[in-house]
């Protein structure tokens, strides 16, 4: 430009340093990201959330426990009274089975036997054999994954299978009240009988 008192001089044209606005714009921010990095502790890997990569696993480790295979029965029992060559019957009281293995695929088998049952001395004519009394499992309640199946029997000094567990999942029970018949002799001496139930699981 030309003014008069420059008598036809030429002005000196300047020319200022000029930020285009993406550069600024990238300067203000990657500026906090580096003051964050460098002030992270020695050791620690600091993750921004744009870097999906970054997210930390933590693995967990828990057990289960695994205990035995028992069974309860109750201690005593009477089932009554009743006259020769009549049937004495009566409840044992709840059996149960207890399958703490936590087991993939579980099962067992519970089994029953019995002495003969005699009264005063024990003779021939006060005896009356277990093969008399008959054993039956009833219904069966069960808790867990569990299949039970009863059998009733004819009571032996052999041990017999009364309950089938099967198809079972970790921890299970199973429990029922056996009801015992005796048949009573028409010959039988008068008196209280006692002989020994033994029940058994494996």
């Amino acid at each position: 430009m030309w003014h008069p008192s420059l008598r036809g001089e030429p002005l000196v044209k300047t020319t200022f340093g000029a930020v285009s606005a993406a550069a600024a714009i990238a300067a203000l921010t990657l500026a906090p990201a580096a003051a964050s990095a460098s002030a992270a502790a020695p050791g620690v890997v600091a993750y921004s959330s744009a870097d999906p990569g970054g997210d930390p696993d933590t693995t967990v480790t828990f057990t289960v426990t695994s205990g035995a295979l028992t069974m309860s029965a109750p201690v005593s029992a009477d089932l009554g009274s009743g006259a020769p060559g009549t049937t004495i019957s009566g409840s044992l009281g709840p059996v149960t089975v207890t399958d703490d293995r936590a087991l993939l695929s579980a099962s067992w088998t519970t089994t029953a036997a019995a002495t003969d049952f005699t009264t005063g001395g024990g003779t021939p004519a006060e005896t009356i054999p277990a093969t008399d009394v008959g054993y039956d499992p009833g219904s069966i309640t069960t808790t867990g994954t569990i299949t039970a199946t009863g059998t009733p029997i004819t009571l032996s000094g052999t041990a017999t299978p009364v309950v089938a567990g099967t198809d079972g999942v970790g921890d299970n029970t199973a429990t029922w009240n056996p009801a015992l018949a005796a048949a009573i002799p028409a010959s039988a001496v008068g008196g209280a009988y006692t002989g020994t139930l033994t029940q058994s699981v494996s």
